[in-house]
């Protein structure tokens, strides 16, 4: 299956890849209703989200997505403790990253520093 690159960031975890499907969350509701779907597998975008928020999945995703932050953001450490691959500070280059919504790709550390978003064709 073929994928296209969506995005780029800052990688802060020792882990080189994640797979699944992208979940976007923007509020305690949104991480309440994938802790009762199901959060295993899934790869979770977040816009300035706190570890409080999404404590109660944390050990259930395959990966994090966040556009703030950095290797020093609680939920970059939280994430390494965890042995789950985040990445921070992360711009996506498409124009709406809500609608990864749904689909499936990966998240790829290609060195200690940088790692890159793949959403499935």
């Amino acid at each position: 299956m073929a994928s296209q690159k969506v995005g780029k960031g800052l990688s802060v975890s020792s882990k080189e890849e994640a797979s699944g499907e992208f979940v976007v969350i923007k509020s305690v509701e949104d991480v309440l209703e994938l802790l009762e779907k199901g959060a295993d597998n899934k790869l979770v975008i977040v816009e300035d989200c706190g570890t409080t928020t999404l404590g109660p999945i944390l050990s259930k995703i395959s990966g994090v997505i966040c556009t703030t932050g950095s290797e020093g953001s609680h939920l970059a450490i939280v994430s390494r403790e965890f042995e789950i691959p985040a990445l921070m500070s992360v711009r996506f280059n498409i124009e709406d990253y809500e609608s990864l919504h749904g689909k499936k790709g990966k998240i790829v550390s290609i060195d200690d520093e940088n790692g890159e978003i793949y959403v499935n064709e």
